[in-house]
């Protein structure tokens, strides 16, 4: 196992030097240890020289393979900590640009007190990514916008949390309390570019009712688009998250609207592989509820616990 551990610290760091400090263990130790797997395994496994290190064939294939018999190895070593403590153990987490920084904050806060020997690794993960590096082991659970899953992967939905129509301070529509889908008609419609999920659905909405995406300036990021939307060059939907944390909070130009009634929304949830232990990622959706239910519930826009 400890070999195995090694290879797969190899792949991932591709460079001696950076694997042996991420494993504790001087370089020449590693070395040792990967020269002792080849000769026991009877192949070579990495291709020797300056530069990054380079797998062979046979070392890509049983590097595959070794990773999934550690992620295994440390889902046993977590059930036993989840068992004994509720939570513990190293937590690796991805979530995407659009949630994680707006509302991990209230949960990390709620996790230390309440699991102190939980050590939660997050990380921020382009949207097309996010699957992927859960499915190759590198992430033990993503937190994202649904639809999300899999054959291989088990979703739990969290909260759904509105939309809302943002658009600079002196637009016609910022005299309303509330908009209507109605309202769109027309609308130069500012948006994310197509790897994130909520493209797919502004874009749907759009058509639907009338607004015109706006596809010559789809934004990087949620606060390029709020730049944008204050230079006048169109509306958008934000998540009711991110206005709270940068809209909400401080002098913009920006306003934001909510839909009446809250029709529009997206859904948030967790996704893990299903070998995993399910009760721990339950527990750790109840302290991410709590968070929602705490800092986001807002009058007319609030966040809906699933």
């Amino acid at each position: 196992m400890r070999q195995l551990r090694y290879l797969v610290a190899l792949s991932e760091a591709r460079h001696f030097r950076k694997a042996a400090e991420a494993m504790g263990i001087s370089q020449p130790s590693l070395s040792l240890q990967i020269s002792s797997f080849e000769d026991l395994l009877g192949v070579r496994l990495v291709e020797r020289g300056r530069g990054p290190v380079t797998l062979t064939h046979e070392g890509r294939e049983i590097a595959a393979r070794a990773a999934l018999i550690v992620d295994e190895a440390r889902g046993i070593i977590d059930l036993t900590a989840s068992l004994q403590t509720g939570l513990a153990g190293t937590i690796r987490l991805g979530t995407t640009p659009t949630i994680g920084p707006y509302l991990m904050p209230f949960v990390v806060e709620r996790l230390h007190a309440r699991y102190p020997d939980l050590r939660l690794y997050i990380r921020e993960v382009a949207p097309r990514d996010l699957r992927g590096e859960l499915l190759a082991g590198g992430l033990d659970v993503i937190l994202t916008q649904l639809p999300e899953g899999g054959a291989d992967l088990m979703t739990l939905p969290l909260f759904r949390e509105p939309l809302l129509l943002a658009m600079p301070d002196d637009h016609p529509l910022a005299g309303k309390a509330e908009v209507t889908e109605s309202d769109l008609a027309d609308l130069n419609v500012l948006s994310l570019g197509p790897d994130y999920a909520m493209h797919t659905q502004i874009a749907a909405l759009c058509e639907q009712h009338g607004g015109m995406i706006a596809r010559d300036y789809e934004g990087t990021s949620l606060d390029a688009i709020r730049q944008m939307v204050g230079m006048g060059m169109g509306v958008a939907f934000l998540p009711r998250l991110y206005a709270r944390s940068e809209i909400d909070s401080r002098s913009s130009n920006v306003v934001v609207r909510p839909f009446r009634r809250s029709t529009i929304m997206r859904s948030i949830g967790l996704v893990w592989r299903k070998a995993a232990n399910a009760g721990m990622y339950e527990r750790l959706s109840d302290v991410i509820k709590d968070a929602a239910r705490a800092n986001l519930q807002t009058g007319k826009s609030p966040v809906i616990l699933d």
